[in-house]
Formats: C-alpha cells, sequence, structure tokens
C-alpha cells in the first residue's frame, strides 16, 4: 500500500497538460489534493477541474491561476456564484442524471479527485457519502484518492481497490456539515398538504429545505416507506429510527435505501457508517427516470422559486438570476410521470419578501430558467392548497394556481390571465 501514497509533486507529475479533472460533489471534495494542485499551479498548464455544488471558494475560482487552473460548474454554491457573474467560472446547463455521459463526450477524463473511507482488509477503500458523477468511471478513469478517516465506509456501486487507483494521500479532517433549514408555520401546512398523498409503503425522493423537513416530521406514523432519492438526508435518519423506512414494499432495490450522495450531519455520517441498508448508486442509475419509474409508488418532492400560469418551474433561478442549476428536479419529475402511481409535489410559499412578491406569476421574471417544464409538472403546493397540473389545459391550471396565491395578489393574476386569453 506505501508505494501509492503520494507526494505533493508525486501527484502534479500525474497530471498531463491539458488535462480535465473530475470531482464528487459536497464532502467528496479532496481539500489536501485541491491544496497541491493550487501550490503548484505554476507546474500545471490548462488544467480543468469539473465539480457541481463546490463547498468551499478556492483561489483557482477566483482566478487566481490563469492558464493554470480553471474551474467549471455543473451546479453553483455559496462557493462559486459570485465567481460565475464575474466571468470566472463556466457553468454547464445539465440534467443530473446525464452528468457522467455529458463528461464522456466534453472532457477527456484525465483524472479523478476524491474523498475516501481507509482501505478495507480486503484492499477496498469507499467513497463514502457519494457515488454521485464519478464512481461510474471506477476502473476505467485514473483515480487519486484523499483518505479521509472521518469518511463513513458505505456500501453500492462506489467501491474502488487499491488495484485501481494511482495513488492516494492522506488528510484526516472533520466533514462539513448541513444544519437543517428551521420549519415555519408556512412550511409545515404545506407538508400537511403533501403528506395527505403518501402512503404505506409509497418510496419517498426527499429534497433539502424547509419544506421537505417539515414533510418528513409529519411521517413518522407512516409504515413501510422506502427510499430513492439523490440526496441522502438528516430527515432520512429519523424516520428510519422511527420505523417509518424500512424498505419491504419497493419494487427495486427492496429493502434498502438507494441514494447518489449524502450531505448533512455528523449523527447521519455516524449513521450511514458500516450501515448495510444503505447503498450509494451512480447518479446515471438513481436519477435515471426509466429507473426511478420502475419505483411504482414513487413520490417526489421538489421546491422551486417561482411558477408562471403554465405551471412552469423555475427552480434554479432567484428574480432571473441564476442561483444554482437543474439537479435532480426534472429527473423526478419525468421519472414520476413514467411510474404507474407516480406522484411529483413541487412546493413553495406562495410569496417573498415578507408577502410583497407573488411567486406565482402571470409570466416568469425575466432571465428566469425554467427547471420543471409544464408538460412534466404534476402537482404545485403552497400554504394556500394543491394545483393539479398533469393533463389539465391551461385555464383550469391558471384557475388552480390562482387559487393557491396569496389573496392579496388573487385579483391582479385573475385579471392578467383573462387580459391574455387564459381563462
Amino acid at each position: 500500500m506505501n508505494n501509492k501514497l503520494l507526494t505533493a509533486q508525486q501527484v502534479i507529475d500525474l497530471i498531463p497538460h491539458n488535462a480535465d479533472i473530475i470531482l464528487p460533489l459536497t464532502n467528496g471534495e479532496p481539500h489536501k489534493l485541491l491544496d497541491i494542485l493550487e501550490d503548484r499551479a505554476h507546474q500545471l498548464t490548462n488544467v480543468k477541474i469539473h465539480q457541481l455544488l463546490a463547498l468551499q471558494s478556492r483561489k483557482y475560482m477566483n482566478g487566481a491561476f490563469p492558464g493554470q487552473l480553471h474551474h467549471v460548474s455543473y451546479f453553483l454554491s455559496g462557493a462559486t456564484r459570485k465567481q460565475f457573474y464575474q466571468g470566472l467560472v463556466d457553468l454547464v446547463p445539465n440534467h443530473f442524471h446525464e452528468m457522467p455521459r455529458i463528461l464522456k463526450s466534453s472532457t477527456n477524463l484525465s483524472m479523478i479527485m476524491a474523498v475516501a473511507s481507509p482501505m478495507d482488509e480486503f484492499g477496498y477503500f469507499s467513497l463514502g457519502t457519494q457515488a454521485d458523477i464519478v464512481s461510474e468511471f471506477i476502473g476505467t478513469v485514473p483515480f487519486i484518492l484523499e483518505v479521509n478517516q472521518h469518511m463513513p465506509r458505505t456500501f453500492g456501486q462506489n467501491q474502488i481497490h487499491i488495484s485501481q487507483i494511482a495513488g492516494f494521500v492522506e488528510n484526516d479532517r472533520p466533514l462539513f456539515e448541513d444544519v437543517a433549514a428551521p420549519i415555519g408555520e408556512k412550511d409545515m401546512k404545506i407538508a400537511e398538504y403533501v403528506t395527505e398523498s403518501i402512503e404505506n409503503g409509497d418510496t419517498l425522493q426527499i429534497g433539502i429545505g424547509s419544506i421537505p423537513n417539515a414533510v418528513v416530521s409529519l411521517l413518522k406514523n407512516h409504515r413501510h416507506l422506502g427510499v430513492h432519492t439523490e440526496m441522502f438526508v438528516d430527515g432520512i435518519v429519523d424516520l428510519v429510527q422511527a420505523g417509518a423506512i424500512d424498505g419491504t414494499q419497493k419494487f427495486t432495490n427492496k429493502g434498502k435505501i438507494i441514494a447518489t450522495f449524502a450531505h448533512g450531519s455528523k449523527k447521519m455520517y455516524d449513521f450511514l457508517n458500516n450501515n448495510p441498508s444503505v447503498e450509494f448508486l451512480p447518479v446515471s442509475i438513481v436519477n435515471d427516470p426509466r429507473e426511478i419509474a420502475k419505483e411504482e409508488r414513487i413520490v417526489s418532492i421538489n421546491a422551486t422559486t417561482e411558477v408562471d400560469l403554465f405551471g412552469q418551474c423555475a427552480s434554479e433561478t432567484v428574480a432571473g438570476k441564476y442561483y444554482s442549476s437543474t439537479g435532480g428536479q426534472a429527473d423526478f419529475a419525468r421519472g414520476v410521470r413514467f411510474a404507474k402511481e407516480g406522484k411529483g409535489f413541487v412546493c413553495m410559499t406562495s410569496t417573498a419578501k415578507n408577502d410583497e412578491i407573488s411567486r406565482i406569476k402571470l409570466s416568469l421574471s425575466p432571465g428566469s430558467v425554467v427547471t420543471t417544464s409544464k408538460n412534466d409538472v404534476d402537482m404545485i403546493v403552497t400554504e394556500y392548497g394543491v394545483a393539479k397540473m398533469f393533463g389539465k389545459p391551461i385555464s383550469e391550471r391558471a384557475k388552480q394556481l390562482i387559487s393557491i396565491a396569496h389573496p392579496k395578489f388573487r385579483e391582479e393574476l385573475t385579471f392578467e390571465a383573462k387580459q391574455n386569453g387564459y381563462i
């Protein structure tokens, strides 16, 4: 094993000119390896670093190494939004499940750098909280690992043997933790509407944020729920411990909680460690609408920032400015449509800025990007109720959406809808 322990210079020597380096999401981000790249950037030529949802802003993202290191993003975060608007990073539109395919076609797949748990007695490392966009390339693309004893050992298609890596470095540092968003009164009301449609034995895809947290808090008395979700969140642990999740009525991966990455608290990371009930699979499997649809009773719960009267959801822009990216929302919107008894909820509070702005609009704010299309959206939920979109004419959509808008905006929205011939 020691012959694969790399010095900083040996790491640099493994990276060719014009390399494309792929990183996993969130806690899969290898901080020591990135430090090495930045410290020795003068030895690199035109290296691109590809990643979604970066955790930390770094020098190379801020344009410190022109012609040497450049960041390519596929989902903006607090570390990259400002830099995107400054023209320092690129943003590539994508459906999350297609990311490996995009990387195959648009990069030369020079190297993958990822955090891993320590090697076991059989010579295998685990990518821990990750499978996401990188695990599909195990055995075909060179990997350099950053071994971290704080990374939980998990199971699924995220195991990599020492014979399959170019080398590793060691860096023991606690994982980043995500503080759960507080649940407000409006969040709880929205959650009540959603949970009315969730039955014992359903399989859940749970997003992140206060509304999904509220939904989870109301499901503890359910039984035989399953999980097939892109992101493993803390609420899943609570539901397992409450006896609500056992996966026994799933149609695929029976008895298993399926995810492609995890991000949350230390409590959650401890739950994942050596837990065979959880499996991490490549995003090309987890988020493929065709795979999602095999879970015949899949329920998808996601959030958006605004909706127009057609039912188009702008979930990656805020007031017309880019904030994130598509992620897996569109993947699951399509998946639940294919599923025999699938249900898709897109949730939001009805207003923003202390009830000054309606999130339901005649037209989306200029510059907004449609994440879930009018043809794919199923149900939209606010604190005022549920608007059923799928298979409904525009006139019915407009009426239903106006009925769940904040009361102070309903008259204006009705006038605008009539003026434009929607109702």
